[in-house]
């Protein structure tokens, strides 16, 4: 018997996923939205495709209908776009989902996130089967152009569709660990991407010309990275918090120049800044101010992209959905870590709009691969995570307690 005969139907349908390309900066979502919808069709669920008004950025919708649908629903969400590839560093070609001999998958997508689409879609799968229903409706949200910024996301949760989900409580991505534990995320740091630019006298470059552009850019560079070393600092002297508890700052992009013997007239840096809830926004807006001010004359910024992301989700025991969410993952035997998640997801949106949203992929003992060359899940994490899900899902659309709606 050939290894494809012996694969578990469900690594078969992940790896079938993984090979639909749907790479940033031109993905094509209808192939993908095609192949969902077969899986929707195959389970006997409820599937259709949401138009944004942004073109060719459709969103993909699967609902299984609770038994008493006026209880509020559970959300459950993963996005279909996947991050470019170098695929001269890979092992293997990055969108052939090519399985090694360890059961390693390698695609790009594999952990960041076609595989928290398939552990829904899977688990659902195996519940429908086992003629499981519930009393609350779940839908699957399948999202489009989250790694740049989610904007049909943003879009959707402003439309009358969202309203009609009549979502309170859902799950997101998360993050590998390398370790036992597996990591949940209640909340997460704002995305903020400015541009800093500098104005300076021109001139000869064999001159020793005053007011330069690049002075002033190396002093506001000297600013911002004392304040990423002190920030670095904090993190290491307490790593148990999570990246997500500090802030992070990194120059991504640096611009300026004609020719090489022309000093120009200004300089421009790009900066990647991650803000974590518990901050003061207005605070760290007015330091960067400061920090363009002691650079010099004629220095400004500009928010490319900003936002602030105070929305956690609760996790005491006052809270029947982090409850409900923490007594599934004990009794399919995982250990939790609660963090402030390091990046942006669709999350952020869900939770302005009123909707409790963890974040959580179950990969534990798993490097973590997200955004890097040869992005691989072994298939018994992958198996494991279906196992998982099934204890998790029917925990939720089953919660029903007093004063819970």
């Amino acid at each position: 018997m050939s290894n494809s005969e012996k694969e578990h139907p469900s690594v078969t349908r992940f790896r079938e996923y993984l090979r639909i390309n749907t790479m940033q900066p031109s993905p094509n979502y209808y192939p993908a939205l095609e192949f969902l919808k077969q899986q929707a069709v195959e389970i006997g669920l409820d599937f259709k495709v949401i138009e944004t008004g942004l073109e060719g950025k459709p969103l993909g919708l699967m609902t299984w209908k609770g038994s008493n649908p006026s209880l509020k629903s559970v959300l459950l969400t993963s996005h279909m776009d996947v991050v470019p590839v170098f695929p001269e560093e890979w092992k293997y070609e990055p969108f052939s989902a090519h399985k090694d001999e360890n059961g390693d998958i390698f695609a790009r997508g594999a952990q960041d996130m076609k595989c928290v689409t398939s552990w829904y879609i899977e688990a659902l799968r195996r519940l429908k089967s086992e003629g499981k229903s519930f009393a609350r409706t779940i839908h699957l949200l399948f999202t489009s152009d989250e790694e740049i910024g989610s904007p049909p996301t943003q879009k959707f949760v402003e439309m009358q569709e969202f309203k009609d989900l009549n979502a309170t409580f859902g799950l997101d991505e998360g993050i590998a660990n390398p370790g036992r534990e597996m990591r949940v995320f209640y909340g997460e740091r704002s995305v903020w991407w400015f541009k800093i630019t500098c104005k300076g006298q021109p001139g000869h470059a064999s001159a020793f010309i005053e007011n330069t552009a690049v002075k002033k850019l190396h002093n506001v560079m000297t600013s911002c990275l004392a304040f990423r070393d002190e920030q670095e600092n904090l993190y290491k002297a307490n790593p148990e918090a999570g990246l997500g508890a500090v802030t992070s700052l990194n120059m991504t992009i640096i611009e300026g120049g004609v020719q090489a013997n022309v000093v120009p007239a200004s300089f421009a840096a790009t900066v990647d800044m991650r803000v974590p809830p518990t901050a003061d926004a207005s605070e760290m807006k007015a330091k960067i101010k400061k920090w363009c001010e002691d650079a010099g004359p004629d220095v400004d910024f500009e928010m490319l992209v900003d936002g602030v992301s105070t929305e956690m989700v609760s996790t005491t025991d006052d809270n029947p959905w982090w409850v409900a969410f923490t007594d599934a993952c004990a009794s399919a035997d995982i250990q939790i870590v609660k963090e402030i998640f390091p990046a942006g997801t669709d999350s952020r949106y869900f939770r302005m709009s009123g909707v409790d949203m963890l974040g959580f992929s179950p990969m534990n003992n798993t490097p973590i691969l997200l955004h890097d060359h040869n992005e691989f899940l072994n298939e018994n994490v992958f198996l494991r995570g279906i196992d998982i899900y099934c204890k998790i899902i029917p925990a939720l659309a089953d919660l029903q307690q007093k004063g819970v709606a």
